[in-house]
């Protein structure tokens, strides 16, 4: 019987950290990941912290580092490779920290109301983007782009095909695909018009740039190439889940056009009336994407996304597209589809962390979910033993000193947030509105308390999810908005 293979090499990355630092590692953890084959680990050995990468497409890894210090010697915000291994496929990379931009804007992408904090953000970003697609295309050699060096009528014609075989057939739609075909062909003839000499991004979206000093840094470039600048610009404005406003889409696209002429003279409506095109085609290909991973890689985070896409699809309906009229039959079509009439979800992931003492019972799911995690903190040291702690609650700082320099709680706090880390990533992907997680000791005062202020700290600053905590035994209730 063969051997599985481990899930990742942790040696590999442990002796790259080493030959960096001079020191072993005192602690990796395994970081989210989003649709990629990639893993990401933060890695921390004294004072130095940094994400370690394992990549199986080695090529793919070397388009990254090769491009990463490329942009860093044009003086643009990525992410700095510090390290890599001779095959190149672990590398060390500098720790942007945790606040993603799809994160940052979550309040907005929710109600639809974007706060002037928000907006400055996306601006900045926005303005941000002309530099890496004009400087960034200077000197840089593309042929280290992977898998291709450059947006081609072959590469449309992936994509294209992409969106039919992936999406439209699994949708179970007859069409004539010679006549779909002429319209594809229309489309590809359009977007050739466009000139292709910046670096075109490819998967430009708010879940690429990061926040970090109140600044936008931009990470996941490695699928980028030589392309036209209106590529990028529609995938950002539209996002399937971003949910910005027709207002805010043109204010912000008003911040990247005023950025772009100070690189290069550009006709501002020209560029508008050709940007409808790449919108329209953007959409196309990550339907596509979201029916091959959803349809026929089974997973139904995808799935859950269908429905913001076809939102901005009928949206383009409503434009003139007599260009491609079988295409936007077939596509109107698609919209009516009883399947996808099911409105976006206006709801978002809500999270309840409780503390309490098990001689009162277990807290009650009032949102007839059933229940969630119930974490059993009596096996930890109990400063309740103590005269000097027993009037005081885990939220005291002398508990709390206790607690952390006993060195029991945070290992049990790791293996926590692991489990529940996994859980309210895939909530939030799947459109669930609520999750409840619980820790319980003997009296619901001292262990059970600083265990769930942990958690609901740790879950807010990492997701940005409304975290309701409710401190049951001592009255206590605290709500961390979204």
């Amino acid at each position: 019987m063969p051997i599985p293979k481990p899930r990742y090499n942790m040696h590999a990355l442990e002796t790259l950290f080493q030959q960096y630092t001079g020191r072993k590692p005192d602690h990796i953890e395994e970081l989210l990941a989003s649709g990629s084959n990639r893993k990401y680990f933060r890695i921390t050995g004294g004072d130095v912290v940094v994400i370690g990468v394992e990549g199986t497409s080695i090529k793919e890894n070397q388009a990254f580092i090769a491009m990463s210090r490329h942009f860093r010697n044009k003086a643009l915000p990525v992410p700095q490779v510090l390290a890599q291994s001779d095959d190149s496929r672990f590398y060390l990379q500098e720790d942007l920290g945790d606040v993603v931009l799809f994160d940052f804007i979550a309040e907005g992408r929710k109600t639809g109301v974007f706060s002037e904090k928000e907006k400055e953000m996306l601006r900045k970003t926005l303005r941000l983007l002309p530099a890496f697609q004009i400087k960034g295309a200077e000197g840089l050699d593309f042929s280290v782009c992977y898998p291709q060096p450059e947006f081609n009528a072959r590469t449309i014609s992936w994509d294209l095909n992409y969106f039919k075989y992936c999406f439209l057939k699994a949708t179970g739609i007859e069409f004539l695909e010679g006549k779909l075909e002429t319209d594809f062909q229309n489309l590809s003839d359009v977007l050739l018009r466009t000139p292709s000499d910046a670096f075109m991004y490819r998967d430009f979206q708010s879940r690429n740039v990061m926040i970090k000093d109140g600044q936008p840094y931009f990470i996941d470039f490695q699928g980028g190439r030589r392309g036209p600048l209106h590529y990028d610009v529609a995938s950002f404005l539209w996002q399937a889940r971003a949910n910005f406003s027709d207002e805010l889409r043109a204010e912000l696209l008003e911040e990247y056009i005023s950025a772009l002429k100070e690189l290069r003279e550009i006709d501002a409506d020209e560029f508008q009336k050709q940007l409808k095109h790449f919108v329209l085609f953007r959409t196309l290909q990550v339907l596509g994407a979201y029916g091959f991973r959803g349809y026929f890689e089974k997973k139904p985070h995808f799935l859950q996304s269908i429905p913001f896409a076809l939102k901005n699809l009928r949206q383009l309906l409503h434009e003139d597209m007599s260009a491609y009229p079988y295409l936007a039959e077939i596509l109107q079509q698609l919209c009516d589809l009883e399947q996808f009439q099911e409105s976006v979800p206006s709801q978002y992931l809500v999270v309840k962390v409780y503390s309490f003492s098990y001689k009162k019972g277990i807290p009650h799911d009032d949102s007839g979910n059933g229940g969630g995690f119930v974490f059993d903190c009596r096996a930890l040291h109990n400063p309740g033993r103590y005269a000097q702690y027993a009037k005081l609650t885990g939220l005291d700082q002398p508990v709390i000193d206790f607690l952390e320099e006993d060195g029991e709680v945070q290992p049990f706090l790791e293996q926590a947030y692991q489990l529940v880390d996994a859980s309210v990533q895939r909530y939030k992907e799947r459109g669930f509105t609520s999750l409840m997680v619980s820790f319980g000791c003997t009296g619901g005062r001292h262990r059970s308390v600083y265990a769930a202020q942990k958690m609901a700290e740790h879950i807010h600053r990492k997701f940005g999810v409304e975290v309701q905590l409710i401190h049951r035994e001592q009255k206590i209730q605290t709500t961390f908005s979204s």
